[in-house]
């Protein structure tokens, strides 16, 4: 079988700040809508592939900066969620999506075993098996690890207006989300959600439990609203945001 992606195409992944000694590790399962030319964009027109369906609008942009100003190791993944969702157990419907909201996605109907495994073990494995080098590294070294998966989430879905700018999620692990919450909400005229619009399950997640809950990582999974962070002003206005609360937060827990 040929390779998936063509030795012109990007790797899975980029690796932000490669050397850094930070304590912050962020990731960005969601930061790129390519789709590999030998996936004829999945049957999609580009508008569709433009939309929060085809990747997390604007959450490269703010982990990029971010990682800028926390001395962070970071981590984008290049290739859109609807080749392989990387926040996704491979193998659920929703790794490889049929239908995504209300859109069909006439590319991903019907492939076979071999070009889903394909897809798994060009972009899905490579990138996080970056993540999980990266947090053996810093294990073996004793260094504390502090942990941020980064989204965005649409204003509107199926009809329903949501109202918040951002929101924290977690599952097990309560500590850096509970404290990053508490320092957002006394920000003024911030609406901040608590596990909504969305939650960390282990079925539904992957990043997370995998690579935080499995090794005990403080951790907080934070999503924006996507059309606060569409621009670059929004950008940067959250970037300085999470830049100054997330080390206040981090303190709060002890760390």
């Amino acid at each position: 079988m040929p390779s998936l992606l063509a030795c012109d195409e990007p790797k899975p992944f980029h690796v932000i700040q490669p050397a850094s000694v930070g304590r912050w590790v962020i990731t960005c399962d969601h930061a790129s809508n390519r789709i590999p030319r030998a996936l004829g964009r999945l049957g999609l027109p580009d508008a569709e592939i433009a939309r929060h369906i085809g990747w997390d609008i604007g959450a490269a942009a703010v982990t990029q900066g971010l990682a800028a100003r926390l001395n962070a190791w970071a981590i984008l993944q290049n290739y859109s969620r609807l080749v392989i969702d990387c926040n996704r157990h491979p193998g659920t419907p929703t790794s490889i999506p049929v239908r995504s909201e209300n859109t069909d996605i006439p590319g991903n109907v019907g492939i076979s075993p071999e070009h889903a495994a394909q897809r798994r073990t060009e972009i899905f494995d490579p990138y996080h098996a970056a993540i999980a080098a990266e947090l053996d590294t810093r294990a073996r070294a004793g260094r504390a690890t502090l942990f941020v998966a980064l989204h965005s989430f649409t204003p509107v879905y199926d009809g329903a207006a949501r109202a918040m700018h951002a929101a924290v999620l977690y599952n097990r692990d309560v500590r850096l989300a509970r404290a990053l919450f508490h320092r957002l909400a006394a920000e003024p005229g911030l609406i901040v959600a608590d596990n909504e619009p969305y939650r960390v399950t282990d079925e539904s997640d992957y990043g997370v439990p995998v690579h935080c809950e499995r090794r005990g990582l403080p951790y907080v999974e934070f999503e924006i609203r996507q059309d606060l962070i569409a621009q670059a002003e929004g950008q940067a206005a959250w970037i300085d945001r999470l830049a100054s609360l997330l080390p206040l937060a981090a303190c709060d827990i002890g760390f």
